[in-house]
C-alpha cells in the first residue's frame, strides 16, 4: 500500500504564510490536487503492493494496441469500481474485514488469469463484453475496499469535502493504470513482432506467470489462520 501519509490540511498550514490571499486559494487547490493525485499514482505503482499491477497485466494481456478503446473502457470501469468502494467506505455505508479483502484481491487476479488461459487466442465475442465489464467493475470494488482503511486515515473534513479528494485520487489511479497498460502493450508488441510469439502463446505465458505469483499469495493469506 502507499505510504504517503502527509495530511493535506497540515501541508496547507505550513505553506499558507508564503502566499498572498488571492494566490492562496489557487495554490491550495493545486497542492491538494497534487497530493491526492500522487496518492493515486503511488497506490498503483508501489512496488511493495504489486497486486494492482498484476491485475492490470492480467486484464491487458489478451489485447493489442488496436484494441485500445476496449482497454480504456475496461480500465475506466475498474477505476469507477475502485472509487465507488472508497466512496461507500468513507461514508460508512460498507465495511469489510481486512483479512477478507486481502484474500479476495489475489482471487480476482487468479480468476482473470485463468479466464485468459481458457480464452487465449479466441476472438472476443460482443455478447460477452457486458459480463466482462460487470466483473471488472466488481473486481474494482474489491480492490478499492483493500485501500479504504488507509484512505480514510488521510481523509479529513466534512462529508461534502470528501468528494473532491476522491475524484483527485481517482484521476491519479486512472493515470497510473494507463501507464501500466501502455507498458504491457509495448512488451506485448515487442514479444509478438521481434520474438514471433503468437497472441495465444503470449496470453498463455503471461497468465501462467501471474498464476504462479498469485497462488502463493492466496496460500499465505492470514484468512487461513482463523
Amino acid at each position: 500500500m502507499c505510504c504517503f501519509s502527509l495530511r493535506p490540511q497540515r501541508f496547507f498550514k505550513i505553506n499558507r504564510k508564503f502566499t498572498t490571499p488571492n494566490h492562496y486559494n489557487y495554490s491550495t487547490l493545486m497542492s491538494e490536487f497534487w497530493i491526492y493525485f500522487q496518492i493515486g499514482l503511488k497506490h498503483v505503482l508501489d512496488i511493495n503492493a504489486y497486486d494492482h499491477v498484476l491485475f492490470l497485466i492480467a486484464l491487458t494481456t489478451p489485447y493489442l494496441f488496436k484494441d485500445w478503446k476496449r482497454i480504456l473502457l475496461l480500465v475506466s470501469v475498474f477505476t469507477i469500481g475502485h472509487t465507488l468502494a472508497l466512496l461507500l467506505s468513507v461514508y460508512g455505508i460498507i465495511a469489510i474485514k481486512v483479512n477478507t479483502v486481502e484474500f479476495l484481491i489475489p482471487i480476482t487476479i487468479l480468476i482473470t488469469a485463468v479466464f485468459n488461459l481458457f480464452t487465449a487466442g479466441k476472438n472476443s465475442k460482443n455478447d460477452g463484453l457486458n459480463l466482462v465489464f460487470f466483473v471488472t467493475l466488481f473486481f474494482g470494488i474489491i480492490h478499492g475496499l483493500g485501500f479504504s482503511n488507509y484512505f480514510k486515515t488521510i481523509l479529513g473534513g466534512s462529508a461534502g469535502s470528501k468528494l473532491l479528494p476522491l475524484g483527485e485520487f481517482a484521476l491519479g489511479i486512472e493515470a497510473a493504470q494507463l501507464v501500466v497498460v501502455f507498458v504491457v502493450l509495448i512488451l506485448s508488441y515487442i514479444v509478438q513482432t521481434v520474438f514471433r510469439f503468437s497472441k495465444r502463446d503470449w496470453a498463455l505465458v503471461m497468465s501462467a506467470f501471474i498464476i504462479g505469483v498469485v497462488v502463493p499469495m492466496i496460500i499465505e493469506s492470514p484468512i487461513w489462520n482463523r
